[in-house]
Formats: C-alpha cells, sequence, structure tokens
C-alpha cells in the first residue's frame, strides 16, 4: 500500500491556488530556506512538537507516557494535554485516507472553482504517492494543484503533469550564488526546470516570497521579470510577503531561526508594480 507522511490537512484555504481549496502538507523538503515558515515541515520524519509558551507544568504528559525517558512519537502525551502544547507533526497517510478529507469539501469546489493543492515541504519528494492520490482526484473530478519548489529530477514532473492542472511554483532569488546561501542550493535546476514546464504547456502560477534584505529590491523583480518574458508567460506572478508565523514552530521543534521583518505595503506595491 502507498502512503505517504503528511503533516496537516488544511481545509477551506484560499490562498493555494483558486477557489476554495483543500491543502495537503507533505513532511519533507530538500531546501531549507532561511525564512521557511513551515520548519516542521522540513524533516521527512515525524517529530515532537512543544509549544512551551502553551504549558501550564500540570505533568499530565509524564502520566500518562507510556515510556519514560525515551519519546517514542506515540502521541499519547498531546492527546491529554489540556493546553495543546505538545503534539506529533506528521503521521502515515494512505490514499484512501487523504482523498476521504478532500471529498468532503467537493460542494465547495464546485461553486467556487476550487479544488486540491499538495504542498509541503516539497510533496514532489514523495512522488510515488502523490502521482496516486492525483490520478484518484481527477477520476473524481477535482481541480489538482502542486505547490513546488522545482528543484527535483524533471522526470517527477513527466509522471504527474497529466493529472495536474494548476503548477504552484516558487521562484525564491534570481542569482544563484545567493540562493545557495539563503535557500541551501543553487537555482539553475529550479529555472530549467520552470522552462520545461512552460513548453510542455503546462498552467502555472509563479510565487515570490518577499523578504526584506534578501529580495526585497526592484532589480531582483526586473530580473525574474525578464526569465519568464523569454521562457513563458505564467497565468499569474503571486508576491507573498514574509511573515513571522513559522518563529514560533521553530521554538517548538528546538531550532534556531533567523528573524526578519515584514515588508511594508509600500514595498509590496513598488515590487508588483514590475509585473503589473
Amino acid at each position: 500500500m502507498t502512503t505517504a507522511i503528511i503533516f496537516d490537512i488544511e481545509r477551506n484555504s484560499f490562498v493555494d491556488g483558486p477557489g476554495i481549496r483543500t491543502t495537503v502538507f507533505f513532511k519533507g523538503c530538500n531546501l531549507k530556506c532561511a525564512w521557511c515558515h513551515n520548519p516542521e515541515s522540513q524533516d521527512l520524519k515525524p517529530q515532537m512538537m512543544f509549544y512551551r509558551d502553551k504549558c501550564t507544568g500540570c505533568g499530565k504528559c509524564k502520566q500518562v507516557c507510556p515510556s519514560p525517558g525515551k519519546c517514542t512519537l506515540c502521541g499519547r502525551c498531546g492527546l491529554f494535554c489540556p493546553t495543546d502544547a505538545r503534539k506529533v507533526c506528521g503521521r502515515d497517510y494512505t490514499v484512501e485516507e487523504v482523498l476521504t478529507e478532500v471529498m468532503k469539501d467537493t460542494g465547495f469546489y464546485d461553486n467556487s472553482g476550487g479544488g486540491v493543492t499538495f504542498s509541503g515541504g516539497e510533496c514532489m519528494l514523495q512522488i510515488d504517492f502523490l502521482l496516486e492520490i492525483l490520478k484518484k482526484c481527477k477520476e473524481n473530478g477535482i481541480h489538482t494543484a502542486v505547490d513546488t519548489a522545482g528543484h527535483i529530477s524533471f522526470k517527477n514532473f513527466e509522471k504527474i503533469l497529466p493529472y495536474t492542472d494548476l503548477f504552484l511554483y516558487d521562484i525564491k532569488l534570481f542569482d544563484s550564488l545567493n540562493h545557495k546561501k539563503y535557500v541551501g542550493v543553487a537555482n539553475e535546476l529550479i529555472l530549467e526546470n520552470l522552462k520545461k514546464l512552460f513548453a510542455a504547456g503546462a498552467k502555472i502560477w509563479v510565487r515570490i516570497p518577499i523578504v526584506p534584505g534578501i529580495n526585497d529590491r526592484i532589480e531582483e523583480m526586473q530580473q525574474i521579470r525578464e526569465f519568464l518574458l523569454d521562457c513563458g508567460k505564467p497565468e499569474k506572478v503571486e508576491l507573498l510577503p514574509y511573515h513571522a508565523m513559522g518563529e514560533n514552530k521553530y521554538r517548538a521543534i528546538q531550532k534556531e531561526s533567523l528573524s526578519f521583518t515584514v515588508p511594508t505595503s509600500e514595498t509590496m506595491d513598488m515590487l508588483k508594480s514590475v509585473f503589473n
């Protein structure tokens, strides 16, 4: 049976493609963006998240733990925690389990032009599962979107192209050296795959996270715009302002994080004007 490690299924989403959508978040990522707002998605394996600011010190987690001193990620502590201070992030799902969740909101999809979006992490790292769930969704008439950073073999894209109605494709930075510095890998493969997607006739929304001090410059947006004009025309370009919601998650998984400021509305308008 094909399974995947998924850490969240979010219903009634308005930000991951057209209409009302269900977004399925896969665990595991091969990038390490300095501003990542889902740091719990980076590790492929399930992990414990502990929100210290929620903990009242009641000791209930210790009382119900079947293996004190050695966490086995059984999740009992989270089930009995009265303040939701602990939870296991990520578990195995079958295709049927995910499809059941996705099918709950078909009425909303039909009325809004929505559907399902597979995100992460990098959902394409678990390509066999992704392929199977995409096929099931198409069999049931559900609009499908894949949210990807594109740092993956193009063979994976070829597998899912017939079953994917829309790609949400990230361009983080245009300069490859800066991309490697802040994202952990160079961007040549990412840009080459985007060219190939355009050539294959895929529908694409390009998404650019705007992080002050990293890529919030007119020149950066102009370089991306010129690249897009050369290789194809996306249906939409979305500029996504950095937000600090991920910082608390870093603390919950006991990882250090960098702090960034939120871009001003004036900065966002200035950068959007490049594409308008």
